[in-house]
């Protein structure tokens, strides 16, 4: 696989509670030189982004980290987000909800922000480090038949990130119209390949350009 083949498959992402706007546009900067497949910004930037950067795939986060706030807010976080230029939505379940076995709430939050999005992509974390495997199988299900377009992982911000055992369990139980979307931990060249092997579609790290676009600029 080659570096510019696994930067087509990175969300190139910066999500640090003191990102500035020259991080940020650094951040575009590389993803439009090295053509990945979107960046990943917090909600506040999506708007200036997309006054600057036309053609670029602006991907936010909507609940995040923790995705507990109630549904009205990750409704409106939602609405703005697309009406200010986002393309692609990452939504955080509420993990509360999966431990109290509200598990009909969690699938109608997310058909509701997803009814939202359109035919922009919405992705969902579930948090796996938080999960039981059951419950990671029972969420496989819920998404699915929730419309929504991706299963993601982790927030990057939990006790733990992107396995490969989570990966494969995904690819068992979630329907033919969902992708993986692979986040938290994912640092080395060869992690991002083992996962994009294993089945994930999406690559969420702020690390891909750093260790690829060396090679890249080698090769062109």
């Amino acid at each position: 696989m080659t570096d510019a083949e696994i930067l087509g498959k990175v969300d190139h992402t910066l999500l640090k509670m003191t990102s500035s706007w020259q991080e940020i546009k650094t951040l575009c900067d590389e993803a439009v030189k090295f053509n990945t497949a979107s960046v990943c910004v917090p909600p506040s930037y999506v708007k200036p982004i997309s006054n600057v950067y036309r053609k670029l795939n602006i991907c936010t986060v909507i609940g995040f980290p923790l995705g507990y706030s109630i549904t009205a807010a990750k409704v409106l976080e939602t609405e703005r987000a697309v009406f200010s230029g986002a393309n692609e939505i990452d939504m955080v379940i509420n993990v509360g909800d999966i431990k109290n076995g509200n598990f009909d709430f969690v699938q109608e939050e997310i058909k509701l922000l997803k009814e939202i999005c359109g035919d922009n992509i919405l992705k969902v974390i579930i948090e796996t480090c938080y999960l039981t495997e059951d419950e990671k199988i029972r969420l496989c299900g819920i998404v699915t038949e929730s419309g929504a377009d991706f299963i993601k992982t982790s927030t990057g911000f939990g006790t733990a990130g992107a396995t490969l055992a989570d990966i494969e369990l995904f690819k068992k139980h979630i329907g033919p119209n969902v992708k993986i979307k692979a986040a938290g931990g994912v640092k080395t060249r060869e992690d991002m390949e083992m996962f994009i092997n294993s089945g994930a579609a999406r690559i969420g790290t702020s690390s891909a350009v750093k260790l690829l676009a060396g090679g890249m600029s080698n090769s062109y």
